[in-house]
C-alpha cells in the first residue's frame, strides 16, 4: 500500500516513516498543510494519514478537494482533539477513520490493515461492474444490461462487447479482436468481425449516446457522445 503522511510534528513524522517503511509500506511525507493536496495529486497514495491540526490550521479544509480527485485516497485522521464532537466532525467532513494522539503503533497498523481491506473490497466490487452511458456489464455474472434491461447476448457477442467497453474510446484492430474474442491468430478470411459488430450495433441502437465506429483500415471503436 502506498501511504502519504502529513503532520506538522517532524519527530512524529520521522518515527512513522521509519516504522511504516519497516513494515513494508511505500511512504512519502509532507509537514505543511499547503503541501498535502499537491502531494496527493503527485503520489496518488491509497491512504493519507493526515494530522487534524497544522499549527492553527484545520486540515478538514483540504479533505473535500482531496475526496473530489479521480483516485481519492482513504483518509485516516490523527488528532489531539479527542472530544467525541470533534471526531464526529472529522468523520462527517470526509475522513474514513480517526485515531487520537497519543496512539500505539500497533493500533495504527491495525487501522491501516482494516482500511486496506475496505479499499480492496471496493476495488473488487468496481471490477465486477463496468458502465458506460446506460450500458452496464456485470463481469462476475457475465450479464449486460441497457437501461436496466438485460441484453440477450451470445457468448461471442458478450466477449466482443466486453472487450469494446474495457477499451472505451480506443481503436481495436481486427487482429486484436480476433485474438481476444475468437482466440485465434489466423485470419479466417471472412467478415465475421463485421457481422458481430453489426449485431451489437442493433442491440445497442436504443442508447443514442453510444456508437461502435468502423475506422477503415484501422479497426473499431466504442464511442460515447457526451453531448447527446
Amino acid at each position: 500500500m502506498n501511504i502519504l503522511l502529513a503532520d506538522d510534528e517532524q519527530p512524529l513524522l520521522n518515527f512513522l516513516l521509519r516504522g511504516l517503511r519497516a513494515e513494508g509500506f511505500e511512504c512519502n511525507a509532507v509537514n505543511e498543510l499547503h503541501e498535502v493536496l499537491p502531494a496527493v495529486r503527485k503520489n496518488k497514495p491509497q491512504l493519507l494519514i493526515l494530522d487534524r491540526m497544522f499549527h492553527d490550521e484545520d486540515s478538514l479544509n483540504v479533505v473535500e478537494p482531496i475526496k473530489q480527485l479521480p483516485s481519492a485516497p482513504l483518509i485516516l485522521m490523527l488528532t489531539a482533539l479527542d472530544e467525541v464532537s470533534e471526531r464526529v466532525k472529522g468523520l462527517h467532513g470526509g475522513a474514513d477513520d480517526y485515531l487520537c494522539k497519543p496512539f500505539d503503533f500497533d493500533e495504527l497498523l491495525a487501522r491501516i490493515t482494516a482500511l486496506s481491506r475496505r479499499a480492496n473490497k471496493a476495488t473488487e466490487q468496481d471490477a465486477k461492474l463496468l458502465s458506460i452511458a446506460s450500458l452496464q456489464i456485470n463481469t462476475e455474472q457475465r450479464l449486460a444490461s441497457l437501461d436496466g434491461k438485460e441484453l440477450s447476448l451470445t457468448k461471442i457477442e458478450y466477449e466482443l462487447l466486453l472487450y469494446l467497453v474495457e477499451n472505451d474510446s480506443k481503436v481495436l484492430s481486427r487482429e486484436r479482436i480476433l485474438s481476444r474474442v475468437w482466440q485465434t491468430q489466423s485470419d479466417p478470411h471472412t467478415n465475421i468481425v463485421d457481422v458481430y459488430i453489426s449485431r451489437l450495433r442493433k442491440k445497442l441502437e436504443t442508447e443514442k449516446r453510444l456508437s461502435i465506429q468502423t475506422l477503415r483500415g484501422n479497426g473499431y471503436r466504442l464511442s460515447l457522445d457526451k453531448d447527446e
